[in-house]
This record gives C-alpha cells, structure tokens and sequence, in this order.
C-alpha cells in the first residue's frame, strides 16, 4: 500500500464523520487504525423486499461505494435467504411472507440494480455481490440450533431493540430469529471472505452486534460495526416519500423526471445535510453552497446541485439533461420540443384522458372531458380570461376546434389551466 493510499484510508473514517454519517461505531480507534494499516473487506445487506430499492437505499449504498473509492473490498449481500423470513427492525407489525419464486426474483432484479453503483471489473478491488441464500438454505435445523444458536441466550434477544419493540404486540419465532440469521452472515463473510466490518442502519444495530457476539464467541476478532444515521427531513415528513408514494431507484417506478424534482423540492434546512450523505462534492464545494443557501437562498443553487448531483449517480447524464429539459419546459409551458418519451414522463402524475380518435374536438368539449373545466361555463370563462392553454399557446376564442394538426407526436394534447395545472390527453389506444 502506498503512503498516499495510507493516508486517504486514515481519513475516510474522519470524512464520514464530517458527513454525518456515522450514527454508531464499535470500537471506533480500532477500526481506524485497520482502515489506515490497509484495505479490509466489509459488508451490507439489502433483503429483498420488492423488485428495486428506494431511496431510503441509497445511503448504504453510497457508503459501499465511499469505501470501494477510498481502496476497499465492498461486499454487497442480498439477502435472498432473510428475505424468505422478514426483518422485523423498525417495524410494528409482521412482515408478509412472499413465495420462494417471487424473492429470487427480487433477489436477481435487486442485484442487477447495485452493479449500477459499485464497480465489479476494477482490477485492483472489485466490489463482489453474494446472496445469504446460498449458506442459509442448505443449513439444516439441527445444525443451526446446535452450532449457531446455543450462542445466543433468549434474555440477550429480548434486549435488543427490533424485538423488545414488538413484544407488545407479538413478534413470530420466525422473525424473531432474523437476528440469528443475520449474525450468522456475518460470522459467515468473516471466516470465508474475511469481511470485518458490516454497514448498516441505525435500525440495524442490535443485528450488527449480535453478529460481532458470534464471531467473538467462534473465536474470531477484529470485526467492527458501523451504523449510519435515520434521515429524516425538516418538517417532520417521512424521507423518501412524495405525494404519489415512495421514491425508487428505478427508472420503471419512479421516473428520472420525479426523482430530480423530489430532490430539488428539498428544504433549505436539509439540503446540506443531504449534499454531505447523497453527494461526492468536497468539503469546499459543500460549504460554497452552504455560503450560497444563506445569503440567496431564493435561487436554489445547492437544491438544483443535489438534484444533479444524485440523479447522475443514479440514472445518468442523460437523465439529468432530460429532467431539467421537462422543468423548464413546464415552467415556461412550451412543451413543444419535448420528445414523446419526455412528454409522457414529464405528464406521468398529471391527469390523463384518452380519448377516441376524431378530426377535430372542440377546446370547451375537450376542458369539460378532461375535467379541466367543472361546466361548460366555466370552460368559457376560463377562455375568455385567457387562463388556457393549449401546448404552451394561450387559447382565447371559445369556438376553438383543436384538430390533428395540433397534436403532438401526432396523439397527444397538452392543456394548461392557470399556470400550474397540467392535462395530457391522449388520442387512440
């Protein structure tokens, strides 16, 4: 290792700190001395719970890849196995049970989508991806009662918070030996691919350190934990939610469009928080914007910079210059040099009419059917008052017949009421 790659892994734990992303740490001076005496091999688990993560996602998996950039071995682990039994961490209520065909095809789709994020073709430290399927499955009851869980006692399980949570109302003996499922892969990725350190979140902690009890008691050392903060936004409103649901990191469910507009929504209070966890800007850069949010915060730089930022690590250039092409076109309302493909993402959440294909539709008939319009009569007084308009071209005869020629990619009708109110309609099936 060289005297530069020693001092950069000296002072990675000290820039997660800055970034606040260390909420727990065991045996924090340990850990970074073997993070400066040279590269060690750490984990974090992702059990599949759908067929993509969510943002709530993203922060493990930045921190994967900070340690993969700083010279590190990544591990990341789909929980293929855990995912056919349930995490009952931060929640109050059991977990539904899916089918063994259903997880591993989340498992696959889950493991497709973190290639996009950690580099598995670099020659000198190559992030590897694994599934607790393959140990957990062909370990037989006996084996695992005898060998694994004589190590931990029911009092020491009970202690923990993920279990002492739900014991108010009820917690199933298959959740409630998640936590030995989850330490045994820790044991496990320690004797066979000497990992040391596992991430997590902070709802995480109680299984990291079961997992360090494990190892320790098997006769291992020198394995550490580190738990990352819950992120929490200003207002009090869940972090990665809109108004039409969670926010994914696949483009299918959640569009590149929406994801670049929730993260440029963000509040002045959490925007440099979130510029330290989701982004890999300097220190320098972080606090320019930081200078910037306090004396013009009415610009929004370090909002539109996160949005950037996180949708180019996310999706792509690509996808950044399409998000910012749909918000300044809906912001000007000129939607005409949008391609269909951005026209429909840009609409994705708007209301949606389709409509039987004609020669020409009448501008009040098409606000009254799309709802635009609560009457006739008020179709017209909005006309008259030049409150509509029709692909960004304010609309103000009443007798107005949109036709073919008006369509965009030869379907499609853009009508804006007020400034804000958007309404696709569709022509044909």
């Amino acid at each position: 290792m060289t005297t530069h790659q020693a001092a950069v892994n000296a002072a990675l734990l000290e820039d997660l700190e800055y970034r606040g992303l260390v909420y727990q740490v065991t045996n924090r001076e340990e850990l970074e001395k073997a993070l400066a005496e040279g590269p060690i091999t750490l984990y974090c688990g992702f059990d599949p719970t759908a067929d993509s993560l969510h943002i709530g996602s993203l922060l493990p998996i930045l921190m994967l890849r900070r340690f993969q950039l700083a010279g590190h071995n990544s591990i990341a682990l789909v929980g293929g196995g855990t995912g056919l039994i349930g995490d009952p961490s931060g929640r109050s209520t059991e977990r539904s049970l899916n089918t063994d065909e259903t997880v591993a095809g989340w498992t696959q789709a889950l493991g497709k989508q973190l290639s996009r994020f950690l580099d598995f073709e670099t020659p000198s430290n190559p992030a590897r991806l694994v599934s607790n399927y393959d140990w957990l499955a062909p370990l037989d009851i006996i084996t695992f009662l005898r060998d694994i869980g004589k190590n931990f006692t029911v009092n020491y399980m009970l202690a923990k918070d993920s279990v002492d949570s739900r014991l108010a109302n009820g917690i199933s003996f298959t959740e409630f030996s998640y936590m030995i499922l989850q330490a045994y892969d820790f044991y496990k990725l320690n004797q066979d691919h000497g990992v040391r350190l596992q991430l997590g979140g902070s709802d995480q902690w109680g299984n990291i350190t079961a997992g360090l009890d494990l190892i320790g008691k098997t006769g291992g050392s020198g394995a550490y934990g580190i738990t990352m903060p819950l992120v929490t936004k200003s207002d009090g409103k869940k972090f990665g939610k809109s108004e039409s649901g969670a926010i994914w990191l696949d483009r299918s469910k959640t569009s590149a469009y929406a994801f670049y507009q929730f993260w440029i929504n963000t509040d002045d209070a959490d925007v440099i928080r979130f510029l330290k966890y989701f982004t890999f800007l300097t220190r320098e850069e972080i606090a320019s914007f930081e200078a910037l949010v306090a004396s013009q915060p009415e610009k929004r730089e370090a909002q539109r910079e996160l949005a950037r930022q996180v949708t180019r690590i996310v999706h792509g250039e690509q996808a950044v210059e399409s998000a910012e092409k749909i918000t300044a076109a809906l912001f000007s309302g000129d939607v005409t040099q949008l391609s269909e493909d951005e026209l429909v993402e840009a609409l994705s959440d708007m209301p949606t009419t389709v409509l039987a294909d004609a020669e020409s539709t009448g501008l009040i008939d098409l606000l009254v059917e799309t709802k635009a319009a609560p009457s006739r009569r008020q179709a017209k007084q909005d006309i008259e008052s030049g409150a509509v308009a029709v692909n960004g071209v304010k609309q103000t005869g009443i007798d107005t017949a949109l036709t073919a020629e008006h369509r965009l990619h030869g379907r499609y009708l853009v009508l804006r009421r007020g400034k804000k109110n958007y309404y696709l309609v569709k022509f044909g099936s």
